[in-house]
């Protein structure tokens, strides 16, 4: 567990948020957000890389990883967003570089275009961004929260287990894999698991979907070719709705690129966030 550890912390609106910060705090800005049901740790290998050229900002939302879990905790797309865009003022980011991850995309684009945030350049992994969203199995345990987390905990880590293991395309390591199930095991952690997903649903894409052609800033998008969480062609769905927007997509990932294929997401968020805008 030493191999990634967020040392510092920030008290929001939803809770304590851990947070830490990689490279030279005199480069340029970029900020990482993971989606669900993951946690900054997905970003190690990438963030480490970036941070030879930049100061790099990670960190774990409300509700996950290493950051605060409890009952009654607003979770929602919309609380995260609001998250966010404190967390950029309190770490004094005016125009900094954006690397959003799955429903990280959602929250990076309600901050822009809700909140009033501004970013330097935007890159967008497989993110929820397009209606509609949320596979059968998701919305089967975000209908049925309350009965899902009273299940036994070997067979909830089992199911957690299974769900975590289908966004790889060509497998997770079992150290990488037990590393992401664990935040959500034992009483915190399942209840925790069950009420993220309860609390999210379409209407908070829904509420900026229609608004992503005002986005004036360098975008890339990129995607997993076997993603089959969200299917790539969303990606060439979501590139024609923003002004300028490339596509990339990486062979042989699936909706986990970061850990599907680290170097191929690295070189091509490197370029992108080394380009002058």
């Amino acid at each position: 567990m030493t191999d990634w550890f967020l040392d510092r912390t920030y008290l929001s609106a939803s809770g304590e948020v851990r947070w830490a910060t990689l490279g030279d705090p005199t480069l340029p800005p970029v900020v990482l957000l993971h989606g669900t049901p993951f946690s900054s740790y997905v970003w190690r290998a990438v963030a480490r890389a970036l941070a030879q050229d930049h100061q790099v900002f990670v960190w774990d939302m409300p509700g996950y990883g290493a950051s605060h879990k409890s009952r009654g905790q607003d979770v929602s797309l919309a609380a995260q967003a609001r998250v966010f865009t404190e967390l950029l003022a309190h770490w004094g980011l005016e125009r900094p570089q954006v690397v959003a991850h799955d429903f990280g995309g959602c929250v990076a684009l309600r901050a822009c275009l809700l909140h009033g945030a501004r970013y330097e350049r935007l890159a967008l992994v497989d993110p929820v961004a397009l209606a509609p969203w949320g596979s059968p199995a998701y919305r089967l345990l975000g209908g049925d929260a309350e009965v899902f987390s009273r299940l036994p905990g070997a067979l909830h880590r089992a199911l957690v287990t299974e769900y975590v293991s289908s966004a790889s395309r060509p497998g997770l390591r079992p150290e990488v894999l037990e590393r992401l199930v664990d935040p959500w095991c034992g009483e915190e952690g399942q209840a925790a698991f069950y009420r993220q997903i309860e609390q999210n649903d379409q209407r908070f894409t829904d509420e900026i979907q229609g608004r992503y052609g005002e986005l004036e800033l360098p975008v890339l998008i990129c995607w997993g070719a076997d993603d089959t969480w969200i299917p790539s062609d969303r990606g060439r769905e979501l590139a024609a709705l923003i002004p300028g927007a490339e596509l990339r997509l990486i062979a042989g990932a699936g909706h986990l690129v970061q850990e599907d294929a680290p170097a191929e997401l690295t070189a091509a968020l490197s370029r992108h966030v080394r380009t002058a805008p």
